[in-house]
């Protein structure tokens, strides 16, 4: 089966490629990068033709509330239009948990929009949508960091490891569409302030932790089920601790 994943280059996408290839499949790395410009539309019907599912992966190089918006707009009209023509049967897209409930935040509401532009198309669909990274605790930290201070909600988080996300992925990709919205979450509820404190202490890191139910995450107040999934989300294995564990091995 031939499937084309766009933002082959990102984090999940390189995984993602790597591991529908290790299962038999013909995939394709799209990205600016191997001349597939979903913005410009540059190579993307040359990249789908004979494609039967599009895995769309792609996040916004700046997430500045105009741009990130203009991305996610014209990034899914060009790629959804061109996919109708090309009689691609399965649409994949990676969002994120919660985004409908944070309207306040510009990324979300652009994440929302896109979600909004694959359930008007022609194209059977499945959205899955992810909690945070484990791998970008570290932004998050950075993204609320004051000099030596850190001002963060305790809302819950469910993390997940990006491998686990990228599992969760494969499934979905080589499953039939449900022309719905599915979510894959951590095992584990961890609170906002608590998992950063985790996180700088486990690299040494002297920032202190101010706990704010006020503080803003990525333009946006928290709740506790703000970024939490529902009932039925599917529950990845790996636990946030065996993840410092291995990355502090790893350095």
């Amino acid at each position: 089966m031939k499937i084309v994943v766009i933002g082959g280059s990102g984090l999940i996408g390189k995984k993602l490629v790597k591991q529908l290839r290790e299962r038999g499949h013909q995939v394709m790395a799209a990205s600016p990068s191997t001349g597939v410009n979903t913005i410009t539309g540059e190579g993307l019907a040359q990249a789908l033709v004979g494609a039967q599912v599009v895995v769309d992966v792609a996040n916004a190089p700046v997430w500045e509330d105009k741009v990130v918006w203009e991305f996610f707009e014209t990034s899914g009209r060009h790629l959804l239009a061109a996919e109708a023509i090309a009689g691609v049967g399965h649409h994949v897209a990676l969002s994120v948990v919660g985004a409908d409930r944070l309207p306040e935040s510009g990324y979300l509401r652009a994440k929302v929009a896109q979600e909004h532009l694959i359930k008007a198309a022609q194209v059977p669909y499945t959205i899955l949508r992810a909690t945070q990274f484990f791998e970008f605790v570290g932004g998050i930290a950075q993204q609320a960091s004051d000099g030596q201070t850190i001002r963060l909600s305790p809302a819950f988080l469910q993390p997940i490891l990006s491998d686990d996300v990228v599992a969760a992925l494969a499934d979905v990709t080589l499953g039939a569409p449900v022309n719905g919205t599915l979510e894959v979450a951590g095992p584990e509820r961890i609170r906002l302030d608590e998992l950063i404190r985790r996180f700088l202490s486990a690299n040494n890191d002297t920032r202190q932790v101010i706990t704010d139910v006020h503080a803003r995450y990525f333009g946006t107040e928290l709740e506790d089920s703000s970024l939490t999934p529902g009932e039925n989300a599917r529950i990845a294995p790996t636990r946030f601790e065996e993840w410092l564990s291995s990355s502090r091995v790893q350095k």
